[in-house]
């Protein structure tokens, strides 16, 4: 039996005290001091974890500034703050032991357009894409361009002085800010231009700001030196732009953007936008060898390219073997009888498109005489000037990081000296000296990134959960320090210090880096804002953060290696935090996406797995042998009365098992993570192995058995549907149902029956099929039945029956045989097992007669791929189940298809796991429909929010209709309802509950059509 968890890391008693008082004094945002909760943000995107004492989520700057002045309190000295955004950083900017300021929760509005002057006003949790999204429609973008868009705060691009693609022309963030609102450690707040006035004398910011100034003034000879004409040189306080000479003016905001949250919190900003270009090509120029593809850059930089990125052949075939390759496959071909090994994507954009043409046109000109005369290492290039494409290309191009990760082994790429930066001209010969010294310790590497600014991505493959490995990181990491300095740059070019803050004082030297120190100790004196970060306070004894800190490689090597391997899904999680998109038409994660709880997450639930399993093996449990017992073992009268006794202790024991479980007790198995996340994180999977070990220790709900036994039941209830759809109907019944069972919302079962809707449909008979000609049987389709649409939505089963006769094919249908897909979910793992051998066995034979099996619901038929496999293994048998669009792709030539018709588009909503299980699906739909004369628009939506019978439960109904409302509502309210299509039942079903729409599947319309 699971044992119980009740050791968890104390929060300090002041923090706790600190935290008491902030919430006596009006503090309007979230407090959090709960394990899972700090665990959720004890990482970030690199190698390092450090847990906080406690996470603290404010609405205001009013609350930040309360932060402030609560902290300054004697009695709450030790007390210290880390700001944090999306947790995007590669060096651990956000991570700390004290409290984490979390502004991406609720400080997240675009609070000013000035389409006029070009300008916006924001609060810093606002994602980057979603910034975009609201001033799209006025011409204007934020043009830094970053590989996490999509999740990365304007908080964190400020204080990580963020750029990326296409710097050369448009700078870095901090070229664009206005000014900046920023908090200071003592709660004193100062808008950085001085618009709102002077800072009052005694506050913090009014001895920042006469310091700051001092120190740019008198030492500026010693900055200039110091600090070259590098594109993308990050310093920490950014003392040499700070002084504008032309004016002979001094900007605090400069000296703000870069200070990676060390010397205030940064609340609101006021950036300066740019013009979207009118005109926009990408050339996407192929080689022979990567040194080559480095070698052409400053040719195509000097060719007035907006950008070149490249690319390398190993990050090109982690991309092949990815979701994202197709959509790029048919942009980014391979050249016949050459083998790709680099590609520069070389993109010019611009206000004036013939402008545009003409350079684009006199590059082309110069790759053409170069392929004549085989220079430079080109063997080939493609042209896009179609924005959906060059979207494409560079979406790809930014999974690319994350799909470094999903490396196979153990060892896996690590960030910690992948964004060095030297001046361009150099860049060929450093990136040949560095592979000599990662192929001299027998590294493997891939390599990306901005060759236009000399900065390259560097991930070499490491294994730290091994110290020797660990050890050869902190090793490398000193070598390449020396190796950037030998090529006149430095080893932070893009992502910022973090854990390489210890590299400062070497690098600045002595009399700088006291200056650093001088503007550190005049803005935050007593260290309480990031410490360690960047430089340290003038005359304290305080320490830099080191390289050589704590690592979750150090937490992971406490875990059992054979249990590591059994749960890689949640062990390899390596923090890129793809899943915390902001696109709510993407379907991962969705209670993220509602929540905005880092918990309720792929990377939430990897972490907390992988502390729970930490604390198990620290117990001595073999959490392998005790999953064996769960799946062999029967329930001894014993277990359960024990069971019994542990759920009501559950009300006032602490246990983490408790803590884990409601961070999975959020998630909807939808899969989208097990194929979007670059890392393949795959939740549904190891959720359900912690919930069938959770439940060997608690007694579990009523309304799960309902679920794990509602294939049983079904069938019987068929006999009987009118009767069983009036006690439903009732309002006792209702009640009745949702405060035992907890289940609202209850369907009705479908009348007539699929059975008497289906009474001429020839019967299913193996051994009368098996005996017909193969030419005939090939001419037969066997209809799998699945429970929800069987005898929930009978209908559809019976017009897809229609349409298989329609075409001239004879249809089957097959008896029922269960799925077992809730019960999976549900964490019963033992009975779907027994569910699934059977129904593989069953269908095994079947797949003998060679006649297509095909399935109406796509969510229960890819189960028999995913799901069964991973149970059942080489058990599972030789069987395919198609959908719908499977069977009839391939056989288009065989159906008579149909001139245009001139009706009215449909629109497809197509569900969850089939389009990131089925990439393809939407694209083969519209192919499908295109055949028979008919238009099919597919409408980009997220998932829905019921997820089988997710949304029938009480305590999940609030965020079940608050997922529907992010994508779908909307979505539906902008088209007709009656050309809405849908594929999944549990689609449907949601539609009609909440919009009051019956709704159908393709495959019904497709019927109409003919």
């Amino acid at each position: 039996m699971l044992p119980r968890l009740q050791s968890q890391s104390d929060v300090d008693p002041i923090v706790l005290k600190f935290l008491k008082e902030l919430a006596e004094r009006g503090f309007t945002g979230d407090i959090e001091s709960q394990y899972s909760s700090r665990l959720a943000v004890a990482t970030d995107n690199s190698v390092y974890q450090q847990l906080p004492q406690a996470v603290v989520h404010p609405r205001t700057t009013q609350d930040v500034s309360l932060i402030g002045k609560i902290s300054s309190k004697p009695e709450f000295e030790r007390v210290t703050f880390s700001p944090r955004g999306g947790g995007t950083g590669t060096n651990g900017q956000s991570l700390t032991k004290g409290v984490v300021v979390d502004l991406s929760r609720h400080m997240n509005k675009v609070l000013e357009i000035n389409e006029k002057e070009g300008w916006v006003r924001v609060q810093t949790g606002v994602v980057k894409d979603q910034l975009n999204d609201a001033v799209r429609p006025y011409g204007y973008f934020f043009s830094p361009d970053l590989s996490t868009s999509n999740r990365a705060t304007l908080g964190g691009m400020i204080n990580t002085d963020a750029s990326g693609q296409g710097s050369l022309k448009y700078g870095k963030t901090s070229d664009h800010v206005l000014s900046l609102e920023a908090v200071f450690a003592d709660g004193s707040v100062l808008e950085s231009d001085l618009s709102r006035g002077l800072p009052e004398e005694g506050e913090f910011s009014a001895k920042a700001l006469e310091v700051t100034e001092q120190v740019c003034r008198t030492k500026r000879k010693q900055i200039v030196d110091k600090f070259p004409p590098l594109n993308r040189f990050l310093t920490g306080y950014d003392l040499k732009n700070a002084l504008d000479e032309t004016t002979d003016t001094f900007d605090l905001t400069r000296v703000l953007c870069g200070a990676e949250g060390s010397l205030a919190f940064i609340t609101e900003a006021k950036l300066n936008l740019t013009p979207i270009p009118k005109a926009r090509t990408l050339v996407n120029v192929k080689y022979n060898s990567f040194d080559a593809a480095l070698r052409n850059a400053p040719f195509m930089v000097e060719a007035k390219a907006l950008s070149v990125e490249t690319i390398d052949s190993k990050v090109l075939n982690l991309a092949k073997q990815d979701i994202v390759w197709h959509t790029v496959s048919d942009l980014l071909t391979d050249v016949p009888n050459q083998e790709l090994l680099g590609i520069n994507m070389v993109e010019y954009a611009g206000q004036d498109e013939a402008e545009v043409a003409e350079q684009v046109a006199a590059l082309i000109a110069k790759l053409e005489k170069m392929l004549e005369t085989n220079q430079s290492g080109i063997i080939g290039y493609q042209v896009c000037s179609d924005l959906a494409s060059i979207g494409r290309i560079y979406n790809m191009r930014k999974k690319a990081v994350g799909l470094l990760g999903a490396a196979k082994g153990r060892a896996k790429p690590v960030a910690f000296a992948e964004d060095t930066c030297v001046p361009p001209e150099n860049l060929a010969d450093f990136i040949a000296e560095f592979r000599e010294l990662l192929d001299g310790k027998q590294l493997n590497y891939g390599m990306f990134g901005h060759v236009d600014a000399g900065v390259l991505h560097v991930r070499p493959a490491l294994d730290l959960c091994d110290p020797q490995q660990e050890a050869l990181m902190h090793e490398v990491s000193d070598e390449v320090v020396k190796l950037v300095a030998k090529y006149g740059g430095l080893m932070w070019g893009e992502h910022g210090k973090g854990f390489r803050s210890e590299y400062g004082p070497e690098f600045f030297g002595e009399e700088l880096f006291t200056e650093l120190r001088r503007v550190k100790a005049a803005f935050d004196p007593h260290n309480k804002m990031n410490p360690g970060k960047i430089c340290t306070p003038l005359d304290s004894d305080a320490q830099l953060v080191k390289v050589t800190d704590t690592k979750r490689g150090y937490y992971d090597r406490q875990i059992d290696v054979e249990v590591r391997d059994s749960f890689k899904q949640a062990m390899e999680c390596n923090g890129n935090g793809l899943c915390f998109n902001y696109d709510t038409s993407s379907p991962m994660c969705p209670s993220m996406k509602v929540t905005a709880d880092r918990r309720h997450s792929p990377k939430g639930r990897a972490g907390i797995v992988r502390e729970w399993l930490r604390q198990l093996t620290d117990q001595g449990v073999d959490i392998l042998d005790l999953e064996k017992q769960t799946l062999d073992n029967s329930s001894s009268i014993k277990t359960m009365v024990e069971r019994v006794r542990n759920s009501l202790n559950k009300r006032h024991e602490y246990d983490f098992s408790h803590e884990v479980y409601e961070a999975m007790n959020g998630c909807l198995a939808c899969k989208a993570c097990a194929s979007q996340c670059p890392i393949k994180v795959d939740v549904p999977s190891f959720r359900s192995r912690f919930l069938n070990i959770y439940y060997s220790r608690y007694q579990r709900p009523a309304k799960d058995y309902l679920v794990a036994n509602i294939e049983t039941m079904l069938p019987l209830m068929a006999k009987a549907p009118k009767a069983v759809n009036m006690v439903v109907k009732q309002p006792w019944a209702q009640r009745l149902t949702e405060k035992t069972v907890g289940y609202v919302d209850t369907p009705l079962m479908s009348v007539p029956t699929l059975t008497n809707r289906l009474t001429g449909l020839k019967q299913f008979d193996l051994q009368a099929l098996a005996g017909i000609s193969q030419a005939d049987r090939a001419n037969h389709v066997l209809i799998m039945q699945d429970p929800f649409t069987s005898f929930y939505d009978a209908e559809v089963v019976e017009d897809f029956a229609h349409l298989v006769s329609k075409l001239g094919k004879t249809p089957v249908l097959l008896p029922f045989k269960p799925n077992g897909k809730a019960q999976h979910v549900k964490g019963f793992l033992k009975r779907f097992a027994s569910n699934a051998a059977s129904t593989a066995a069953f269908l095994s034979k079947v797949a003998d007669l060679e006649i297509p099996l095909v399935g109406v619901d796509p969510a229960l038929v890819l189960c028999y791929r995913d799901e069964y496999a991973e149970t059942l293994g080489e058990k599972r048998g030789d069987f395919n189940v198609h959908t719908v669009h499977e069977w009839l792709m391939p056989r288009l030539t065989e159906f008579e298809g149909k001139a245009d018709q001139k009706e009215s588009p449909w629109y497809l909503f197509a569900h969850c796991t089939e389009k990131t299980k089925m990439p393809n699906a939407e694209k083969e739909w519209g192919t499908i429909f295109s055949h028979f004369g008919a238009s099919l628009n597919t409408v980009p939506v997220g998932c829905c929010g019921m997820a089988g019978t997710f949304g029938h439960e009480v305590d999940k109904l609030d965020m079940s209709k608050d997922i529907y409302g992010l994508s779908w509502k909307p979505s539906l309210e902008s088209i007709p309802k009656d050309r809405a299509l849908v594929t999944g039942y549990s689609c449907r079903s949601q539609v009609k509950r909440f919009d009051g729409v019956k709704t159908r599947h393709p495959l019904q319309a497709l019927l109409e059509i003919l």
